[in-house]
C-alpha cells in the first residue's frame, strides 16, 4: 500500500491509503477518496485548481514539467513546494508523501 498524508484547507489531515498498482494522479485520488479538488481541466494541466503543496517526503517526485512550471507561476500562492495534483503518478515511491491542498475552491 502506498500512505500519503492529507492536509485539508481547514487544516485536518488524514491519510489515504492506495493500492502500489494503482496507476492513477494524485488528483484522481483526492477526488475518489471526497476531496474538494475542482480539477476543472481532468488533469491536464491547464487550471491549477488542483494546487497542491508537498509537506514532506517528495525527493521521489518526478520534475515538473514545462507546461506545470508555467501553470504554477500563473498562481500567486505558488512556491517552490507547489505542484499540480494532475501531474503526480502515484507509485510506491511515493509512500509517505504528506501534501496540503492549496486549489481553488471555485473556478
Amino acid at each position: 500500500m502506498i500512505h500519503i498524508r492529507v492536509e485539508d484547507r481547514d487544516g485536518s489531515v488524514q491519510t489515504v491509503e492506495i493500492p502500489e498498482d494503482i496507476n492513477l494522479s494524485l488528483m484522481e485520488v483526492l477526488k475518489a477518496s471526497e476531496y474538494n479538488i475542482l480539477a476543472t481541466c481532468g488533469g491536464m494541466a491547464l487550471c491549477a485548481t488542483c494546487h497542491v503543496e508537498i509537506l514532506s517526503n517528495g525527493g521521489n517526485l518526478h520534475e515538473p514539467s514545462d507546461e506545470e512550471l508555467d501553470m504554477l507561476d500563473t498562481l500567486p500562492d505558488a512556491d517552490t513546494n507547489s505542484r499540480l495534483a494532475c501531474q503526480i503518478r502515484l507509485d510506491e515511491n511515493l509512500d509517505g508523501l504528506h501534501v496540503k491542498i492549496k486549489g481553488s475552491l471555485q473556478s
